[in-house]
This record gives structure tokens, sequence and C-alpha cells, in this order.
């Protein structure tokens, strides 16, 4: 039936409010050995079935037909998809027309559609059902049923019978392997027996433990391998764990702010190294910890990406902060009168043996053997650091030597603040560079 004939005002059939009269007419149609619907739609299901039967019982037994399709999904137990492919069959086949279409309202209530049990003409016709307008000037759908035919008895009597049973949905059995169960007490009629195949090992294999089961199990596994997200939060939990101003921190935050560390396989100890490269953290000081890593972290992923500038960067951080103890300390303990006098008469016998060598064309004093700090290798430059930790008087000699610029590059801004707040405290007088 047409879209345009599914309304009250335009169907060819009478209305019917028993519902067991109605679901009469709806076994007829759907009778597969009939074959008298087909859809029209050329996707779901492709005939009425039990699905059709059970939904068509629901609606049967509504004083009001005005079922949602929530209610009907629930009630035959499919999804809301199948009870709308069915209710369309319905009204194609003429069994239900609209009163009403239910409307979506956005933000309101969403109404749903109000239907009329129809009873088809083509069903009246096949069983010679006699049927009279009472009312001319009422309807064509508001006829009434007068009579029967005595052709018709025989099946209507069959259609009621089948009207008055009640019918469930049969829920789909998947077998679990192969054509019968793997269980030698199995259920059912099978073409073999699986007693007769199994065989059961000898009671001295059983008693020595040489018998083996064709497919053992695996009882040693290896550990598992973690995946990106994993490693991630992996990372996560070790710099919680290691770096005391993250202690408090959030681990899936950290995760995802060190989420391009983790993925280029960097280890806690880097990240430290990466957050804490231009200036120490004190884990008083931090009110949000995963905002300051986040900003200290950002592109470094991109200016350390191989291990080698990590593992340099690594070093650098460890040797600043061993300064920065020394430097500490150097403020905490108190240093002693003698100790001040030999650096003073050191540093003293330093300038006075710089003094001594000849200028150079530009007018700059460079002592014998002068350092082009360009040229120095790594060791090097560590090797001068260390003898700056251990005498003062070197960083006063590299001063007189290189200019404050150099030397700041040279031994670090650290050592030559320290070496200027110690000769400050003593007093001892420092050339203005």
């Amino acid at each position: 039936m047409l879209a345009a004939a599914q309304w009250v005002s335009t169907t060819t059939g009478r209305i019917t409010t028993d519902g067991h009269s109605w679901m009469t007419a709806v076994h007829w149609v759907a009778d597969p050995k009939a074959k008298r619907y087909l859809p029209a739609r050329t996707h779901g299901p492709r005939a009425m079935n039990q699905t059709t039967i059970v939904i068509a019982q629901e609606l049967a037994n509504l004083l009001e037909c005005r079922p949602g399709i929530a209610y009907l999904a629930r009630k035959a137990k499919c999804s809301e998809r199948t009870v709308e492919y069915h209710l369309g069959m319905l009204r194609e086949a003429g069994l239900l027309a609209y009163i009403s279409k239910g409307t979506r309202i956005s933000g309101g209530p969403n109404q749903a559609s109000e239907y009329e049990r129809i009873i088809p003409a083509a069903f009246d016709d096949a069983l010679g059902i006699r049927t009279v307008q009472r009312d001319e000037t009422a309807p064509a759908h508001t006829r009434v049923p007068v009579g029967i035919a005595e052709e018709g008895r025989k099946l209507i009597g069959k259609l009621a019978k089948r009207a008055a049973r009640k019918v469930r949905r049969t829920p789909s059995r998947t077998r679990v392997s192969g054509k019968a169960r793997c269980t030698p007490m199995q259920g059912g009629t099978s073409a073999f027996s699986s007693t007769g195949t199994s065989t059961s090992p000898s009671e001295t294999k059983l008693a020595s433990g040489s018998s083996t089961h064709p497919t053992p199990k695996k009882t040693h596994r290896g550990p598992q391998k973690l995946n990106k997200v994993g490693r991630r939060y992996q990372l996560a939990q070790e710099l919680i764990t290691n770096v005391p101003w993250l202690s408090n921190a959030s681990g899936p935050r950290i995760s995802w702010i060190a989420r391009h560390c983790a993925d280029a396989g960097w280890t806690w100890r880097e990240v430290q190294a990466a957050a804490e490269e231009h200036s120490p953290i004190d884990p008083a000081d931090v009110r949000r910890p995963s905002g300051l890593l986040a900003r200290r972290l950002k592109g470094v992923h991109r200016l350390y990406a191989d291990p080698a500038s990590r593992a340099l960067m690594v070093i650098a951080w460890e040797d600043s902060r061993a300064q920065e103890h020394f430097r500490h300390s150097g403020y905490d303990q108190p240093v002693s009168p003698a100790a001040v006098s030999r650096a003073a008469e050191q540093a003293m016998h330093t300038i006075q043996a710089v003094l001594s060598q000849p200028a150079s064309g530009d007018g700059t004093l460079h002592a014998a053997g002068a350092i082009d700090i360009t040229t120095l290798t790594r060791d090097e430059v560590l090797e001068h650091r260390a003898n700056a930790l251990k005498d003062p008087g070197y960083v006063e000699a590299m001063l007189i030597t290189l200019g404050e610029n150099d030397t700041r590059r040279l031994l670090t801004n650290r050592l030559v603040d320290q070496f200027l707040v110690i000769a400050r405290n003593t007093r001892t007088l420092v050339p203005a560079f």
C-alpha cells in the first residue's frame, strides 16, 4: 500500500476495535506459504516473520494504539530499528493506518505516532465477509461486518486459533563448535560418538607423570610489552615517584604532558634534567606541578632529538647541581681567616705573573699559553671547571686572562659569581675587567 493510503482518511480497509479480530487478519496476511505480502523496500526484513507477530500482539493489547518505539523494542526484545521495519510492513500491508504521525520537537518531548488497527478489504473479499455502512454520512472505514460466506468459516476458525495463541520470539542459538559439542556427555542426535575416539593414558604413565596433553598450556609467559599509552603512564609514574616537585601531580596529566618525551624513549632523569636545565625548582614554590612541567618541556623533544644530545644535557645539568650545592655550602660554612689569606696571596701571585707578560697588539693582556675556548674539548672544559671548584684563585686568573665574558662561558656563571661573592666578603681587591 502506498504511503498516501496509510492514513485513516485514505485507507480502503475498515477499522476494528477488537484486538482478536485484528490478529486474525494479521495471521492471514503474514502466512509465509501464501506470500500475500512482499515489502516494497530493498533493505530490512524480506517478509513478515515471528517478530512481526510479536509486535502485532503488543499493539492488539493496547487500548489506545499509540505505542512508543522503545516500549515495543523492550517488549519484543529487539532493536528499535527492527521495530520501525516491522511497523512499516504492517502499514504497507494495510493493517495499520496513521491517525497522527509522531514528531520530534527540538527542546520538547517526542510525540509517538497514533494508529488505528485496520482489517484490509482483501481479507474481507477472500473470506467472504459481508460489511454494511450503517451511517451513510460516515466514512467508508467505519463499516461493520454482518456475516461470512460458508466457504470462509473453516479458514477463519483456523485463523482465530492462531490469534488466540501467544507467540514468543525464539532466541537465536549459536553452536559451540562445529556440528556437535566437544564434551563426551553431549545431548541430541549426533552422527558419531566422541567417546569412541577418546583414549586414556595407561596407569603407569599417569603415575610417572610422563604423559603429556596433545595441546599443553603455556605456563611460562614472558613480560608483556608496553604499548605507547602504557609507556606514557610508566614514565609519568616514574616522574611522580622520583622528582620531588612532582610528587603531588596527577598521573594522567603528567602522562599527557610528557607524551612526546615518552614516545621518543626518554628516561625520567632526562625529563627532569630538561625541566631543570635553566634554573632549579624548589618544591615549596610549586603550586601547579603539571603546568610548570608543561612550560618547561615545551619543544624539548625537538631540541634533544637523539640520545647523545640528551646524555650531554644530563651531564651538564648534574654539573650545575653540584656547583649550586658547592655555592650554597660556601654561604653556610664559615671561611677561616687563614684560608682567605692563602687564597688572596695566591691570587696576587697569579695577578703579578700575568701583569709581567707583555701586552698584545690590541692592548689586551694574555698569559703565556692563553686559552682559546672555541677549540677546547668537552673533557678539557670539565677539567677547567673542576680546577675552579677546588681553587678560587683559578677563577681570578681566568678572569684576568680571558676576560669576564669568556670566563663565564668556560666556567659557568655560578662559579664566577661564587668567586666574586667570596672576594667581596673578604674585601679582597678585585681588579676591574
